[in-house]
């Protein structure tokens, strides 16, 4: 039986962070080719460190004679990234940073590999990739990451339209949730730390910024006197992003994920089409444990799937409902695959994956999100419900 009092913490950082801003760069260029070709193969990493941004990693197009036109782009998509987070620093300005290109042509090894002997779509890659939902939340996310996200979510929107111009775009937050009866009830400690681009400004002064949107984010009674604050418990913040500290995409999975709450796979998610299991199979797993609790068939739900390269059918399926569902777990993980088609191009179908749609998933989490009309989030979808009720 699963413990019913203890706390439990997660941590959150923001869209300036150094290796956030790879996470975006990264993205970025995957949307790129993919509106210009919804079929393009992409696995792209980016490091940052001072005045210096450093772009590599394999393309795959339909016609790849257009890759070098494409990438004329890069240097600019790179640019438009580092502004709109904000970094205009003296050693980390999106003008005057200095980007260097070094994508090229997918191997035809791994080509060959996704594309299967027979023609049909392979997996991009072995692995394992999990799914995971409760209904601690309403989105479905564990307490701690979720409101660690929405705490920099809220700051970097007021530091963007102006309400707080002294914030600057690289913080962390971090969460200790207070859980009683198996239901998160309050927080024990916040930390958070900010960059600030008053050098005069003490931790004190920070706290009295950043306080009021903390607390505006949490739920009411969350906060009280015996919440613990750390706010730039080392002092000044004023050297941030990739100046401060270098960079590396795929370097935050589980501030990407669950917060540590669930198991991960261990592969990365940005700069990668959905070809790749690693990225598009834990979207999926995501979508299916979400509508297992949302189809009220368990409070918890973690599913986990495997592959192997250029097999198309997951090798494996498991449910663990963590002892709180209504129906066995072998029921549910029997009913999965009646519900939906697991195969890579099963899952770029039912979410619809081909899209430019990751840029906007590389800061604040993958899930927990709300669904997009242009189809961007469609892995929080809980369209399954019913589908799922009536297999089990």
């Amino acid at each position: 039986m699963s413990r019913q009092h203890y706390t439990f913490t997660s941590e959150s950082v923001s869209e300036g962070h150094p290796d956030k801003v790879c996470d975006r760069i990264s993205d970025a260029v995957l949307d790129a080719f993919l509106a210009e070709d919804p079929l393009a193969r992409v696995a792209c990493e980016t490091f940052a460190t001072t005045n210096r941004v450093v772009i590599g990693g394999e393309v795959g197009l339909t016609d790849q004679a257009k890759l070098s036109e494409y990438m004329d782009r890069i240097d600019e998509i790179a640019r438009a990234c580092i502004k709109d987070i904000g970094y205009e620093q003296d050693k980390f300005h999106h003008a005057t940073c200095k980007v260097t290109n070094l994508l090229h042509e997918q191997s035809a090894h791994i080509a060959q590999g996704v594309t299967g002997q027979k023609g049909d779509e392979g997996a991009g890659d072995q692995g394992i990739m999990f799914g995971y939902a409760t209904n601690e939340t309403p989105a479905f996310m564990p307490a701690p990451i979720q409101y660690s996200h929405a705490i920099l979510r809220q700051l970097a929107e007021v530091r963007k339209n102006g309400a707080e111009p002294v914030l600057g775009p690289d913080a962390k937050s971090q969460l200790s949730v207070v859980y009683r009866d198996g239901k998160p009830v309050g927080v024990s400690s916040i930390v958070l730390s900010t960059q600030h681009l008053d050098e005069n400004m003490s931790s004190a002064d920070v706290r009295s910024v950043v306080e009021p949107y903390i607390r505006e984010v949490l739920p009411d009674g969350w906060v009280t006197e015996a919440t613990a604050w750390h706010v730039n418990p080392t002092g000044k913040f004023v050297i941030g992003g990739p100046d401060g500290d270098a960079g590396l995409t795929g370097r935050k999975i589980i501030v990407d994920t669950y917060g540590g709450a669930a198991p991960h796979g261990g592969g990365a998610f940005s700069g990668k089409d959905p070809t790749k299991v690693d990225r598009s199979a834990a979207y999926a797993a995501r979508y299916l444990a979400k509508n297992v609790v949302a189809a009220g068939l368990a409070e918890r739900c973690t599913v986990q799937l495997s592959y192997a390269i250029g097999v198309a059918r997951p090798l494996s399926i498991y449910v663990d409902t963590h002892g709180t569902g209504d129906v066995d777990a072998d029921l549910i993980e029997a009913a999965i695959p009646k519900v939906m088609d697991l195969t890579p191009r099963g899952i770029r179908t039912a979410l619809d994956l081909n899209r430019p749609i990751y840029q906007r998933t590389a800061a604040y989490g993958h899930f927990g999100r709300d669904p997009e009309a242009d189809g961007g989030f469609s892995w929080e979808k809980t369209d399954l419900v019913e589908a799922l009720q009536a297999a089990v």
